[in-house]
């Protein structure tokens, strides 16, 4: 079974691509060629403290039907930790430069958590990159104090009091790191335990260990309670003239499921799909049933679109 493989075998070609000075990691996988076939290809977009690693079991699978994408964003994986102003704009002309150096064809764009936010905000920015968008959970920074959990908003509130002393920030910083840390914060996003493997662990700590992590990390965490780090989801969404799926796992601890019900009213074009027994990372936790819903939305939407 390809499970059986380490993750880095199971993520594709990685490839390093320079973007503006800075390294970045991306990977890729081509599906067997078919005479006469076109397929629309497909970029993934992690989210928070995440990286290619997190599309493990999605990448081979939908790679199979579509040329697929992902990258990591700078300041996370093994992309370059750098001094940068970091927000979701940067993030959309990072992915924008990928798809004019690689792409060049319409694409659809599938995102988790702050990636889907990215992938949201490309489409409204550079519309004519994207065919489609599929968001597994999705924040709205601008009604952040709404969107967080009443049980989470206590710790958020003594994070960001701390965010002022960059002493404090790179403490905190070793000590979230640490793999049973991570661990139990992982378990808050996930909803079954057991999809919080020791690999799942791996993926998400050994970035931590790169150099400049800490800085970075500080620098990610005073620009996300800036006003300015990311646009209004409700003021986008209704803009949007393309296919779109919203998945959002129905036990989601980080971003309450009830958003979602909201989101799609917001577009008629949205297709809402609850997944349950699932939290704020379906696509890793229920990579079977998230794969087919991907599949099938593509298959059925972009050749509507194609009409």
């Amino acid at each position: 079974m390809t499970d059986s493989l380490p993750w880095k075998q199971r993520v594709g070609s990685q490839r390093d691509w320079v973007w503006r000075g800075w390294q970045i990691r991306y990977t890729y996988f081509r599906p067997l060629p078919t005479e006469g076939e076109q397929t629309t290809p497909v970029m993934l977009v992690h989210g928070f403290g995440c990286s290619i690693g997190h599309w493990r079991q999605n990448l081979a699978v939908l790679g199979q039907h579509h040329t697929v994408y992902a990258l990591d964003l700078l300041g996370f994986g093994a992309s370059r930790k750098a001094w940068a102003d970091y927000k979701i704009a940067l993030w959309v002309e990072q992915v924008y430069e990928f798809w004019q150096t690689f792409i060049q064809q319409p694409m659809v764009l599938v995102g988790n958590s702050i990636g889907s936010l990215v992938c949201l905000t490309a489409a409204a920015t550079h519309p004519e990159m994207v065919k489609g968008i599929a968001l597994i959970n999705l924040p709205d920074f601008a009604v952040r104090e709404e969107a967080i959990p009443g049980w989470l908003r206590p710790i958020v509130s003594t994070v960001e009091a701390l965010v002022a002393s960059a002493v404090v920030l790179k403490s905190l910083f070793y000590f979230l790191r640490h793999p049973a840390v991570v661990r139990k914060w992982a378990g808050l996003a996930y909803a079954n335990p057991e999809a919080v493997s020791t690999e799942l662990v791996e993926i998400l700590t050994e970035p931590t260990r790169d150099r400049r992590a800490a800085a970075t990390f500080s620098s990610l965490l005073r620009a996300m309670i800036k006003a300015e780090f990311g646009p209004s989801v409700k003021a986008i969404l209704p803009t949007l003239d393309m296919p779109l799926l919203l998945l959002w796992g129905r036990q989601d601890r980080m971003i309450p499921p009830y958003l979602a019900q909201q989101f799609a009213q917001l577009n008629p074009k949205l297709q809402l799909v609850e997944v349950d027994n699932a939290g704020h990372c379906p696509h890793d936790e229920c990579p079977e049933q998230v794969n087919q819903i991907l599949l099938e939305w593509m298959a059925e939407k972009l050749s509507l679109s194609d009409i």
